[in-house]
């Protein structure tokens, strides 16, 4: 939104910030779709219309890209829809820990020692493609949620699996259920949070000097974004 704002602001036309916003995002929305018609395919479900040109849709909302795909189960259509999540939050834990390196960053934040978070953000920054793979999380990260129509089969399949975990409780498997599941659910998380520390961390860096933006600009120019 900040970014919009911005761009808004510096060009006073929304077709030409609107094109510079998507081409900002063009990575992180190619792999959104993509996701989306590669595990269609792979899991036999017809795939229709693909597009990665974004269009503004009758709510307001803006849709920067779409993948058609045929009615198929909702475990099916659960899994399709899940697919951006699931490679984009693939993408960022990759190139924050293998080419970043931020786990050494969120390392130094539970030590005492003061020097050793400033010796960590300063061998990231002195990397040559730091700020390539900063750009690419934050595109990527940006557009990995999944949109409504995404999330249309997520409830059905949660209820069932709800019910399978309760059913299984009740019928006296809680135990082995513990000593199965907990280590893997526990990594399983541990990877999801991350994800989105990685994130996170990585957005509230360029919230601030985006918004500090939008409001010089505001003042420069007269105009205010709503």
């Amino acid at each position: 939104m900040e970014i919009q704002s911005v761009l808004i602001l510096l060009t006073h036309r929304n077709d030409i910030s609107l094109a510079i916003f998507s081409l900002l995002f063009f990575p992180g929305v190619l792999l959104h779709e993509l996701s989306h018609f590669l595990l269609a395919r792979l899991m036999g479900v017809r795939t229709g219309g693909f597009s990665l040109i974004p269009r503004p849709l009758e709510d307001g909302r803006l849709q920067l890209g779409y993948v058609e795909t045929a009615k198929t189960d909702f475990v099916r259509d659960a899994l399709i829809g899940a697919a951006p999540l699931l490679a984009g939050g693939l993408f960022v834990a990759w190139v924050g820990i293998v080419h970043l390196g931020l786990l050494g960053i969120w390392d130094s934040l539970n030590s005492t020692e003061e020097q050793a978070l400033r010796l960590a953000v300063q061998d990231l920054l002195v990397r040559s493609d730091f700020w390539l793979w900063f750009y690419l999380i934050v595109a990527v990260s940006s557009t990995m949620m999944p949109s409504r129509s995404d999330r249309r089969a997520w409830l059905p399949v949660a209820l069932i699996v709800a019910f399978l975990l309760g059913l299984g409780i009740f019928a006296g498997a809680g135990p082995w259920l513990l000593d199965n599941i907990t280590a893997p659910l526990n990594n399983a998380l541990r990877t999801v949070a991350i994800v989105f520390a990685i994130s996170m961390g990585v957005h509230l860096v360029l919230v601030m000097p985006f918004i500090f933006m939008r409001r010089v600009l505001e003042r420069l120019t007269g105009y205010e974004i709503a």
